[in-house]
């Protein structure tokens, strides 16, 4: 018995070895950070500097002030981009699954950018964009007027689109490899059957794939949604957020350490977490209800389908009584 409870002590006493380090840490770098964030978002401050206790001011300030409330709308242009990055990856992903020739090379080529710095990718978009450098000059090799041709950083219709759009170059790679691994591993016994029955690529897709990576669909989405809020490099590198280009992220950066409003920025922190988390929600119980978990022998469109038969029936059967 003595032995079984030092054992048993041994062993709580290697788990809380193990566990002290990485619990440490996550409370000095993370939590201690977050209430202090909180702490400060109540105060009038700056860095170095008095302290003045001015209770939600500053949340009401977050709303009101034009430029942190608008900033929210140029997310949307990044949301759009997000959608097109994973509607891409997913047909690529596709593409690949069925042994295509060079897809090693291809994967390789279209995951690279992934691997590149996000602030050298603001860098080489700045010069790709910029007037009479790569872009401008590949359309006039094609044969555009360099007069016709849009200011695409400095037009407020266009330049939020091309920011978006290096979002969309950057990460398409990424989604491809994860898609890809998902599709990797359905069983491949299921094509066969459905070649036998007749079934195309598409029906493949649809009927097979698309089931059985729906989780990793919905785990994507959710996150390039999320982080599409708190977009920071592109137009922090690019445009430093002029032309009306400045995200939430870039317009908290510009209040904190340029304008020296500390307790402001960091109340906008704890508005985009709020707004983070209930979009999360938001899509999780949207999915949730939408598509089928894939743990019923049921879908969810079957199951309300059945029920809706089930009592149209029961009303026939009253109404002939």
């Amino acid at each position: 018995m003595e032995n079984v409870k030092s054992r048993a002590k041994e062993k709580w006493l290697v788990i809380a070895v193990f566990m002290f380090v990485p619990l440490l840490l996550l409370l000095v770098f993370t939590y201690v950070p977050f209430f202090k964030m909180v702490q400060f978002s109540f105060y009038k401050m700056k860095y170095i500097g008095p302290r003045t206790f001015v209770g939600l001011k500053n949340y009401v300030d977050v709303f009101s002030r034009g430029e942190c409330f608008r900033s929210l709308f140029v997310s949307v242009y990044y949301m759009a981009g997000a959608i097109i990055q994973l509607g891409l990856a997913l047909f690529l992903a596709t593409m690949l699954v069925f042994k295509t020739r060079g897809s090693g090379i291809f994967k390789g080529a279209m995951f690279f950018p992934y691997l590149i710095c996000g602030i050298a990718i603001g860098f080489i978009f700045k010069f790709f964009y910029a007037r009479g450098f790569v872009l401008d000059s590949f359309l006039q090799a094609l044969g555009f007027n360099i007069d016709n041709i849009p200011l695409w950083l400095e037009e407020e219709k266009i330049n939020n689109i091309s920011l978006a759009a290096t979002s969309v170059w950057r990460y398409t790679g990424q989604n491809m490899i994860l898609f890809l691994g998902a599709m990797m591993s359905v069983d491949t016994d299921l094509y066969e059957a459905s070649d036998l029955d007749g079934a195309n690529k598409w029906h493949q897709f649809r009927y097979i794939i698309l089931p059985s990576i729906k989780s990793i669909v919905v785990l994507n989405l959710i996150l390039s949604i999320s982080g599409s809020l708190s977009a920071f490099e592109p137009p922090y590198v690019i445009t430093n957020g002029a032309w009306g280009t400045g995200t939430y992220f870039v317009i908290m950066n510009r209040l904190a350490h340029e304008n020296q409003k500390v307790g402001l920025a960091c109340a906008m922190a704890i508005v985009l977490l709020a707004i983070i988390v209930a979009c999360t929600v938001a899509q999780n119980l949207f999915f949730k209800y939408a598509f089928d978990d894939g743990t019923a022998d049921e879908s969810k469109a079957a199951a309300r389908q059945r029920r809706k038969a089930a009592k149209a029936a029961k009303k026939a059967a009253k109404g002939g009584m």
